[in-house]
Parts: C-alpha cells; structure tokens; sequence
C-alpha cells in the first residue's frame, strides 16, 4: 500500500511538472500586447506553482520549480531566459511560501498568488539591472506590479479552481 501510494505522489510530481513545461511553453509562443511593461506575461506555468505549493511538501515543490525551469529553457529558451525565469521563480515562490504561512483565515490563495506575481517581476527586475548594470531597470517596477497584481489574481482563481477538482480526483481515487 505504501508503495502504491509513493507511486501516485511520484505521478502526480511528474504530471505537473510535464503540464509546468506546456504551459511555460505555450506562454512564450503568446506575444504580451502591452509596452508599457515589456517581458511581462500572465505566468500560466504558475497555476501549478501554486497547486504544488497547496499538494506537495516544501521539498516537492522545490523539485517541480526546479525542473520546470530547466525543461522549459532546454525546450524553448536561452541562458538569459534561464536567469530571468530561475530569479523570478526563486523570489516569487519564496514570498508565497512565506506569506501561505500566514494561513488561509488570513490570506486565500489568490492572496498567495497575487504576491507571486508581483515578486516574479522583482526577481526578473533584478536580473535586469544585474544584466544592464543599472538600477534604472526597477523604474519599470510599479507598472510590472500593476500587470503582477492582476496576472496573479487570474492565476490563482485558475489554480484555485483547479485545486477542488484534484482534491476531487484524490478522493475518487482512493476508493
């Protein structure tokens, strides 16, 4: 029986990690319409960010960021997507992290997920001026956090929604 089980969480792993990648892959084939904010994207990738960060263990979810990120450069990046995407991941899930904490009387998961949109820009901000040797990159900041704020809202209703219907399937499965 503990194997069984060992085995459904090693599948479950590998299922979103594999749906991380398609959707990382999918948003960068999508052209962001606003100048304003360049490089900003919705974050689909972070649905199950998030779904891990509600389902997995610290560990876990590490493991899925981790290979997420490289797969996702591997299939359709180059070393500078790497550093600006690794950043953005390592700050924003940081933040979720710590703010998920808090618990869900004080923050739901669109909370979480909003501070995740809004810390992924900050990390890739902060690969920016890294890269451009100048701190005027962060000028970019409130209108990148202003996209962050509504990206991670739509994000987290999706993850939301999509985390009630895995509990779902967790339950029928066990049957």
């Amino acid at each position: 029986m503990q194997k069984s089980s060992h085995l459904r969480k090693l599948v479950f792993i590998a299922l979103l990690t594999a749906q991380g990648i398609v959707l990382g892959l999918l948003e960068q084939a999508i052209p962001f319409p606003f100048a304003f904010a360049p490089g900003a994207k919705l974050g689909l990738a972070n649905i199950v960010t998030l779904i891990s960060l509600y389902t997995l263990s610290f560990k876990e979810v590490v493991f899925v960021i981790v290979m997420k990120t490289l797969l996702t450069t591997v299939l359709g990046g180059t070393f500078s997507t790497f550093l600006y995407s690794g950043m953005g991941a390592l700050v924003s899930f940081i933040g979720m992290y710590l703010v998920k904490q808090l618990g869900e009387k004080r923050v739901s998961m669109i909370g979480v997920s909003a501070t995740g949109g809004i810390l992924h820009n900050v990390g890739q901000l902060m690969v920016a001026s890294w890269m451009a040797k100048s701190w005027t990159v962060l000028l970019y900041l409130p209108a990148m956090s202003i996209v962050g704020i509504f990206a991670g809202i739509a994000v987290g209703v999706a993850a939301n929604y999509a985390l009630a219907h895995i509990k779902v399937l967790q339950y029928f499965s066990k049957k």
